[in-house]
């Protein structure tokens, strides 16, 4: 009886000894099916590159594994190194999520290993299995950047950098010094040969040039995209705008204020004498015009000529004859109704058209003539048979101006009249601009006078010319918004004197010293960014330009700015028109100053100054100078007895 238990204890214990061996021959082999990174397969044996840095290893086993057996079998590797990961495994137990902790480093190669340490949720085991992959190479970027003191590394525009140009560069990794040379540039006038210094395993550069950049310009500096790191990294670019500082050196020997003055208007009258049209004794337009001359800048040029005689640039009996010349020449010239046109022949005297259907007269340009010759009538001495005859030749010419007929009949008075044309332009002069004498001799003239009405409600549209609103804390009695362009404050204001004109409407000294401070205000605040803006370069108004011709103001702003406005503003605003006067002499000179005097205007930002003088902008600086200097046109043009009852029927105060 033991012995039959002992043979069938025995083979129990067989049974169940090969039961558990045909159990564990029948279990599932636990193998690695798949690897991702991201959506990208990941697969032994090949190059597996440009890998991202940003993504999760996903493994996927063909069973479920113990979870348990995960940290000591799996490893990521790199030169070496550990890479930390966090991992969690997914609900089916066969896919096991690896996460790096921080992102993996670009163009560097991992390894991937699992060992046998693993095990299947049944104990099943693994064979070893090593993969490679190689992230992809990573950008170089910027991380700082320096012009001087200035940071520019998030590019835009930087201002007032050095003339000698010290950039510093610092980069998230080593460039490669030939690639990145070639791949920078510095664009604007006469931009020197550049010089590159490395340090910091050459992670950061050293950009001087080799002489120095132009003064208040703007120069682009820009690093072209490309692979400029040292294993080949991408670079995406830089860009950015650099506006040099001024050149604070005296470009001519210093003079005293009244020295400056008499030089500026010295050098300025030089345009209308030595450069007066040699028949007719006009000023030309421009100095590129040959025969072609301007009323209106030639009215300013005969008033120009009795501030010449009064600083001894010419003799009194120089400019006599000169003006007797012009006067001549303006009795046989092209009139329509007494008005001349805007533009004629120097020689012939005949019309040269301003415009398609502007071939007549131009009683705006003919006002500023009338303005001159009235003040040369005053100056001149009838005592005297020569200028005497002067005299009788400008008082006919001024009678012989129809005012009232260019009213045709209405309220208000038309710019334009040709014959071939009639009013079909038909302008109306209407305030608040240049205009204001039109009116003043319109209702000043003996002969062809107009009612005050025509004043009210042509010029001063019944009240519309009133403005009153503030702008940069300056109130401004009349005009458009922020006062338009300055030439308004200046081609009235030559001979009639607005320091103790007043009307219904305005105090004249207010509105004109407002209007230059809102200019000024404005241009000093400069929002939109222009090189060379500044309370010492200031003064927008009509000129030519980088593009041709406009009327500049602060809300017609191209960046020009035209030395005339602040100039011709200085019996307005004496210390800051000569503060103005002092630095495009002293500083600026070398670039605005010729053989006029100063150029008509320029633009830094676009690097561009003018070649060009222009009459209309020359003569103002002239005589405006004179009348902050002796108000003698003011004086002369105030005495007049025929402006004066033209001042009282309009209701002013002077």
């Amino acid at each position: 009886m033991p012995k039959l238990k002992y043979i069938l204890l025995h083979c129990f214990c067989l049974i169940i000894i090969f039961s558990s061996c045909s159990d564990d021959e029948n279990s599932p082999e636990l193998t690695l099916e798949n690897i991702f990174i991201g959506n990208i397969e990941i697969i032994p044996g090949q190059p597996n590159e440009n890998i991202p840095v940003d993504r999760s290893i996903n493994l996927i086993f063909s069973n479920s594994i113990d979870a348990t057996t995960i940290e000591s079998a799996v490893s990521l590797t790199t030169n070496g190194s550990q890479v930390a990961f966090n991992y969690n495994v997914g609900s089916q137990g066969s896919n096991v999520n690896i996460t790096p902790v921080g992102a993996l480093e670009n163009n560097q190669t991992y390894s991937l290993n699992i060992n046998s340490n693993l095990r299947g949720s049944q104990g099943q085991s693994i064979e070893s299995v090593t993969v490679e992959f190689k992230t992809l190479m990573g950008n170089i970027e910027i991380t700082e950047v320096f012009f001087g003191s200035q940071d520019g590394t998030s590019g835009g525009t930087i201002k007032n950098i050095p003339l000698n140009l010290n950039a510093s560069i610092n980069f998230s990794d080593p460039v490669n010094p030939s690639e990145f040379e070639s791949s920078v540039n510095l664009s604007g006038p006469s931009s020197p040969a550049l010089t590159f210094n490395y340090s910091n395993n050459d992670q950061t550069v050293m950009i001087t040039t080799s002489s120095k950049l132009r003064y208040l310009n703007r120069y682009n500096f820009t690093i072209e995209s490309g692979n400029l790191g040292s294993q080949g990294e991408p670079f995406e670019g830089y860009n950015v705008i650099v506006d040099t500082k001024v050149d604070s050196t005296l470009k001519y020997p210093e003079i005293s204020e009244e020295e400056l003055l008499t030089k500026v208007q010295a050098q300025t009258f030089k345009y209308f004498w030595d450069f007066g049209h040699p028949n007719s004794g006009l000023a030309r337009e421009r100095n590129t015009s040959g025969d072609l001359v301007t009323i209106g800048g030639s009215g300013f040029g005969v008033m120009s000529i009795l501030a010449g005689i009064n600083r001894g640039f010419i003799t009194r009996q120089e400019g006599i004859t000169r003006l007797g010349k012009i006067v001549d020449f303006l009795s046989t010239a092209d009139r329509f109704h007494g008005v001349w046109p805007h533009w004629m022949n120097g020689i012939t005297g005949n019309t040269i058209p301003f415009s398609s259907n502007d071939d007549g007269g131009d009683i705006v340009e003919t006002a500023f003539m009338i303005q001159g010759l009235l003040t040369v009538r005053q100056y001149l001495d009838p005592q005297n048979p020569d200028e005497k005859s002067i005299i009788d030749k400008i008082t006919l010419l001024w009678e012989e101006v129809e005012w009232d007929w260019y009213t045709q009949g209405e309220n208000s008075i038309t710019w334009h009249w040709s014959p071939n044309y009639d009013f079909e332009k038909n302008l109306k002069v209407r305030g608040w601009n240049e205009a204001l004498i039109v009116y003043v001799l319109a209702a000043s003239s003996p002969t062809h006078s107009v009612t005050e009405e025509v004043y009210h409600e042509g010029w001063a549209r019944s009240g519309g010319i009133v403005n009153g609103n503030t702008y940069f804390n300056i109130i401004l009695p009349l005009g458009n918004q922020l006062g338009g362009p300055l030439f308004f404050e200046h081609y009235s204001f030559l001979g009639l004197d607005p320091r103790n004109l007043t009307d219904q409407y305005a105090d004249y000294n207010e509105q004109t010293i407002a209007h230059t401070l809102i200019n000024r205000a404005y241009c000093i605040s400069n929002p939109k960014n222009f090189v060379g803006y500044s309370q010492q370069s200031w003064g927008l108004t009509a000129s030519d330009n980088h593009l041709g011709y406009s009327a500049h103001s602060p809300t017609n702003d191209l960046g020009v700015i035209t030395p005339t406005a602040a100039l011709s503003s200085i019996p307005y605003t004496p210390q800051e028109s000569m503060e103005v006067l002092k630095y495009f002499y002293f500083i600026l000179g070398d670039r605005l100053w010729g053989e006029y005097g100063f150029y008509d205007a320029f633009n830094f930002t676009e690097n561009w100054v003018a070649s060009s003088y222009l009459a209309i902008d020359q003569g103002p600086i002239i005589v405006m100078i004179e009348n902050h200097r002796s108000q003698m046109l003011w004086n002369l043009f105030m005495t007049d007895q025929d402006i004066q009852n033209g001042l009282n029927k309009l209701g002013f105060n002077y």
